[in-house]
């Protein structure tokens, strides 16, 4: 019966549905994306999750109480982790730290061991994550390093699933294939694939920013600079043991501002929820099919699904702090405001909720401070030492309304305020209101202030 259980879910991975695109301007090119995010993980990731233990288990790298190990962005992670875990084996992964938070947590319900690690240094140092998990591999008994970057069962994965369920749903009618490059599996596996059955297919990399493939694709040197990017899963600093670029033809660089604007319109255009590398290839795709002068078949994927990503990509605040989302200068103290009130960012409390109520809305928005919003009008502030000291006094108790404890008498500052005035404030250690006669505006805190200064001074 386990046995049974088993195969029910692991044959839910790959074929999932190929869409095209009919909301949004391709050009005189047809645009077709497969929904890799309806995979049972879902991404993409899945495949090669299966294939990679699969094949570990048939060579006896993998024996019966092993360990999992491997250096991932997260989709691979979880890919690993959801067939791992219903095998029985543990499961320890490496993860950067700028992955989404959703990820992360996703990862831990499925039972997986995290190492979180810098992602602000290189391959060599001993905290670049495929160090650092390779490292494990070596240190932890009955471990198997996936090392999904050199592993020949992820582009294997592509090539036997993939690429033919693709050219099927396709109609066996396809000019070119947008591709991003991670580990390079998908790239090289479909490569592979089409080379048999479709030579003069035609492959295009979409690369984020500071990523060198790119710039190899074009000139066929490695760079030894590289950026940094926001876009996770896609993108790298050195050429992967598995990919095969030798078919790509062309190749677009793309920004993190232009990835995560066009998952946004994806979502509001098509009703896809995306992540991040899904706006990467859309955007190059969007690019190559616009500069067409024949009409051509595109296709390219949606490689995970956007609910990873919702506290970033799209989160108007979010994208606001890392300089993704522009708002129209105002020339005053609101343009340092992290979440605007007039913009429907503040999470609020009137003077009549309870102590519970203002409570859990800074639980659940991670916030230490409320405004209390009264009949439109900033009537006080309540803080997590508000809160505190009416909860623990011998009379206090949360079903106490927020009037009874908030800070009424506040000192605001009016948005032509200098910074010297808004320093001032910041340096007491206190959170500065925006506010005039007519209208609140929101909050400033010391972050908000290094915010602007990292926008304003980099």
């Amino acid at each position: 019966m386990q046995h049974a259980k088993q195969a029910a879910l692991f044959s839910l991975i790959g074929n999932t549905p190929l869409v095209e695109v009919t909301r949004i301007d391709t050009g005189p090119c047809q645009l077709f994306l497969k929904l890799e995010s309806q995979n049972p993980g879902g991404s993409i990731k899945d495949r090669i999750g299966l294939a990679m233990i699969a094949a570990a288990e048939a060579h006896g790298s993998l024996k019966p109480g092993g360990v999992v190990v491997e250096a991932t962005a997260g989709n691979t992670g979880i890919g690993l982790a959801l067939v791992a875990r219903i095998k029985g084996y543990r499961v320890v992964l490496v993860v950067p730290d700028k992955m989404a938070v959703e990820k992360i947590l996703h990862l831990k319900a499925l039972g997986a061991e995290i190492h979180l690690t810098r992602s602000d240094v290189g391959k060599g140092h001993p905290e670049y994550y495929q160090d650092y998990a390779a490292r494990l591999a070596r240190e932890i008994p009955g471990a198997w390093f996936a090392d999904q970057f050199n592993n020949p069962a992820n582009p294997l994965a592509h090539q036997r699933t993939t690429g033919p369920e693709l050219w099927n749903q396709a109609g066996r009618r396809l000019d070119a294939i947008v591709v991003g490059v991670g580990s390079g599996g998908t790239l090289t596996g479909l490569s592979r694939y089409f080379a048999e059955v479709h030579s003069h297919l035609e492959f295009v990399l979409a690369d984020p920013k500071g990523s060198i493939l790119a710039e190899y694709v074009r000139t066929g040197q490695v760079s030894q600079v590289s950026g940094s990017w926001a876009v996770e899963g896609i993108g790298e600093d050195f050429i992967p043991g598995i990919a095969d670029l030798s078919r790509v033809r062309s190749a677009y660089t793309i920004s993190d501002e232009e990835s995560f604007q066009s998952a946004r319109l994806l979502l509001r255009e098509e009703g896809i929820l995306g992540g991040s590398s899904s706006g990467t290839l859309l955007a190059a795709a969007l690019r190559y099919c616009r500069a067409q002068s024949t009409p051509k078949r595109v296709a390219t994927f949606v490689c995970d699904t956007g609910t990873r990503y919702l506290s970033k990509v799209y989160s108007d605040g979010w994208m606001f702090d890392q300089g993704l989302l522009a708002r129209a200068p105002l020339g005053d103290l609101r343009d340092l405001i992290g979440r605007r009130y007039d913009g429907g960012d503040v999470v609020t409390v009137a003077p009549s909720d309870t102590l519970l109520t203002a409570f859990n809305r800074m639980r659940s928005a991670d916030v230490a401070q409320l405004p209390v919003i009264e009949d439109g009008r900033l009537a006080g502030i309540i803080d997590e030492s508000d809160l505190l000291l009416h909860v623990t006094d011998a009379r206090g108790h949360f079903g106490a309304p927020v009037a009874d404890t908030m800070t009424a008498q506040l000192q605001t500052l009016r948005p032509a305020a200098s910074m010297q005035q808004l320093r001032d404030i910041l340096d007491r250690g206190l959170t500065a209101v925006i506010a005039d006669d007519a209208q609140f505006y929101g909050l400033i805190t010391r972050f908000d202030l290094l915010n602007h200064l990292r926008r304003t001074l980099s």
